[in-house]
């Protein structure tokens, strides 16, 4: 049986400053597959992530997501979701109220606030400001929000920054059923645990290159 590809980049090439970051990149992924993006600071796997989101524009090379060009529209953006810098709080709504505004703006959650209160532990924090939480609590957040909401696309930049190791075995069993559920995932990471624990396909970044292993 032949998976559906959700995401193709050939030969992408960007440039910062003038300065090569990405240079002839190529990447498939699958319908239900998780990707990790691994390699040290600088080689360009956040800026792979935001040509993917639309974001940002390659100098040269050709990016396709669910069949077509990325763009940072609402169309877009109602398939694909996206977790990478912590997000601007709404002054005065606390954790709760966060998870009820991504949920009445969505037609279709994926799953309740109290769900994903649980799912992300928040419950005893749930009527704290973002601003009271500790970093790790606040990217825990970014994390529900972003899971909360319908996709079928995940791009996660660094999810397990400020997480502890038991919370990071929980996401990845999150990853793991968003997954199974057809649900496609890329993920720059520098933790090769949690790569392994999503049973993902690595990809590794390298001057400039894409290489798949195992």
């Amino acid at each position: 049986m032949v998976s559906e590809t959700i995401i193709v980049a050939r030969a992408v090439e960007v440039a910062l400053g003038g300065n090569p970051v990405l240079q002839g990149v190529d990447l498939d992924v699958a319908r239900g597959e998780i990707v990790a993006v691994t390699g040290p600071n600088g080689v360009g796997k956040s800026t792979l992530l935001r040509c993917l989101a639309g974001l940002r524009t390659a100098d040269a090379g050709e990016i396709a997501v669910l069949g077509g060009p990325p763009r940072d529209e609402p169309a877009f953006w109602r398939d694909v979701a996206q977790a990478g810098d912590e997000p601007a709080w709404y002054p005065g709504l606390t954790v709760r109220e966060h998870l009820e505004l991504m949920g009445a703006v969505h037609s279709a959650p994926r799953m309740t606030v109290g769900a994903a209160l649980a799912a992300f532990g928040l419950e005893p924090r749930a009527d704290a400001a973002p601003f009271a939480l500790s970093t790790g609590q606040r990217q825990r957040l970014t994390l529900a929000m972003t899971l909360l909401r319908p996709s079928r696309v995940l791009l996660l930049d660094e999810p397990e920054r400020g997480l502890d190791t038991e919370f990071r075995e929980r996401l990845a069993a999150i990853l793991r059923d968003y997954a199974a559920g057809g649900g496609t995932v890329v993920m720059a990471t520098h933790d090769p645990g949690l790569a392994e624990a999503v049973r993902s396909r690595r990809v590794v970044l390298a001057d400039g290159r894409a290489r798949s292993t195992v």
